[in-house]
């Protein structure tokens, strides 16, 4: 067994998602030299069992591996039917498990990725559950930095809490970036509200839903947005004049990265 080969695919495991809890298998299926093997991961997300089948396959010149890609198999709670997507390993950023899950709830992904000439290039991606290929693998669309989504300016018209800190807008970017569906306080009427939100690049857009995971329209949440506005305008108007108003406001929590489970029709 060739020891940099296993180092190397070891980290791959590891970065791909998969921690580090398949090094002892891996290295007995090496040793065993056969053609190709596989391993097997599970893991869950809330009440949904992810089941993941990662792929091998040695070289025709010689002793060395190479991860190739891995199946998932998502059981959803709420119904009887799995759903099936594989993901191809490339020399570029790979789509690690929890971003596969994701885009298999039907959130977008933002990603580097390769071209066929060796570009690097940022784009979204989700899948299309209407539309799949040669292999019964569901289509990715991509929204890439050309399509003109901008995740900072589309946040911006939100009264979004977190937002005022820049470290936790920092955060709440980077998480909505993996595919999260993210936690986030909102301004409603002087009050904090926590409700939830997802990227829509497709639309330019962020979806935002309440606890119960309903849908919330967008224009409702400018409205808010608006409001809130109007609020500090009045604040400093009332500065300019001399009178007093209350201006406390309670210490900004830290951001908490939790995954809400979303309702897809598929």
């Amino acid at each position: 067994m060739n020891e940099k080969n296993f180092e190397y695919l070891r980290n791959q495991v590891k970065y791909t998602g998969f921690g580090e809890g398949l090094d002892k298998e891996l290295k007995e299926k090496m040793q065993q030299q056969t053609s190709n093997f596989t391993l097997n991961h599970e893991v869950l997300y809330g009440t949904d069992r992810a089941k993941a089948t990662l792929s091998f396959k040695k070289s025709d010149q010689s002793e060395m591996y190479f991860f190739n890609s891995y199946k998932v198999d998502l059981q959803k709670d709420n119904s009887k039917e799995s759903l099936e997507q594989t993901f191809y390993i490339n020399r570029g950023s790979n789509i690690t498990m929890k971003e596969a899950y994701n885009l298999m709830e039907g959130r977008a992904v933002n990603k580097e990725l390769t071209n066929k000439e060796g570009q690097i290039y940022n784009s979204w991606v989700q899948m299309d559950f209407k539309e799949t290929d040669s292999n019964g693998n569901f289509k990715l669309n991509q929204y890439h930095q050309n399509y003109g989504y901008d995740l900072e300016a589309a946040l911006g018209k939100l009264p979004i809490k977190e937002l005022e800190t820049p470290k936790y807008k920092e955060d709440l970017m980077e998480s909505l970036k993996k595919g999260n569906l993210q936690s986030a306080t909102f301004l409603k009427d002087g009050k904090e509200v926590k409700q939830f939100i997802e990227v829509n690049p497709q639309f330019k857009t962020i979806n935002v839903y309440n606890t119960n995971m309903k849908r919330i329209d967008n224009r409702e949440s400018k409205g808010k947005k608006q409001k809130e506005g109007e609020k500090v305008s009045v604040k400093q108007d009332s500065k300019k004049r001399g009178t007093s108003i209350d201006s406390e406001e309670p210490d900004i929590p830290k951001e908490k990265k939790r995954t809400k489970k979303q309702s897809n029709s598929i």
